[in-house]
């Protein structure tokens, strides 16, 4: 049953990371920022509403986690790896993702300056 819970953490942890590279995308090529500072701002924008969705998610994962009577056994550990998941997965979106956010782009800066790419002749 916990699988359940880990399959649930996946989709929301993804749309959380999402949201902030798609602003901090969106950014950059629309108001020509660098990429430092879209994805901080993209980070100060979208904190709010990621984390309503994540504290949506782990309230009402919460009487999972804390219920008792019968088939407690069943439903508890969906709850523990839901509300645990979701209290790791926060911090380590929030900070990680602009991380590799920038690593990516430096990433992209290397291969780019090493491997140009030549117009082919027609």
């Amino acid at each position: 049953i916990a699988i359940i819970g880990i399959i649930l953490l996946i989709g929301i942890v993804k749309k959380n990371a999402i949201m902030m590279i798609d602003f901090a995308l969106a950014a950059e090529r629309e108001q020509g920022m660098s990429p430092r500072d879209a994805i901080f701002q993209a980070c100060l924008l979208r904190f709010r509403p990621i984390l309503m969705t994540t504290l949506a998610a782990l309230l009402g994962a919460l009487p999972l986690m804390l219920s008792t009577g019968v088939g407690t056994e069943l439903r508890r550990p969906l709850g523990i790896a839901m509300v645990g998941g979701l209290l790791v997965s926060q911090v380590l979106t929030l900070f990680t993702t602009p991380v590799i956010y920038l690593l990516f782009d430096r990433l992209s800066l290397y291969v780019k300056s090493r491997f140009p790419r030549h117009k082919e002749e027609a």
